[in-house]
């Protein structure tokens, strides 16, 4: 891993909040604005984030011993009682990548096989993917155009069509676009 991706040092997070009330605080310090969570009844709340580098590649993960059938995926986990879906998502992708990562916008809620999932985009802004948690077995840098390549399972199928849809973007700017 360079020392430096991007312009932004890739290095280890080490005051990481260390409880809910820690990701809660970080996530109020940087809202997205959001719809409503309509989470149908019988699945579990869930959130993650897509992370995005300014040249376009992402972030994903490996789950450990192909968890749940995933090869590779974005971070993601089920909302603790009390945390809200934006922390959810923040302390999720460090557990699983070991990235620090702002939220820019809302991507999509997508019904997994048991849990309704709110995806986040995200840019990251410091950490580093040899801190990963126990979770993930591999953080991968992909390329936007190998993406389907890398997301093999069908769950995964309508998160990476809205995230093609988006077209060639900039998570720098929070915005996405030609």
């Amino acid at each position: 891993m360079p020392p430096v991706l991007n312009g932004l040092a890739v290095e280890r997070w080490t005051e990481a909040p260390r409880t809910h009330q820690g990701w809660d605080t970080l996530a109020a310090a940087s809202p997205v604005c959001e719809p409503s969570f309509d989470r149908p009844p019988g699945f579990k709340a869930a959130a993650g984030a897509v992370v995005m580098e300014p040249d376009g590649r992402f972030w994903l993960v490996s789950p450990s011993n192909g968890f749940a059938g995933y090869v590779n995926t974005f971070p993601k986990g089920t909302v603790d009682k009390g945390a809200s879906l934006q922390a959810t998502a923040l302390k999720e992708v460090f557990e699983e990548s070991g990235l620090q990562v702002r939220l820019t916008a809302h991507l999509a809620d997508l019904r997994r096989s048991q849990s309704y999932t709110r995806y986040y985009l995200a840019r990251r802004v410091g950490g580093h993917p040899a801190d990963m948690g126990w979770e993930s077995q591999a953080v991968h840098l992909v390329p936007r155009e190998r993406l389907a390549d890398f997301l093999t399972n069908s769950n995964d199928a309508k998160l990476l069509e809205a995230i093609l849809a988006l077209g060639a973007a900039s998570a720098c700017a929070g915005r996405l676009g030609p």
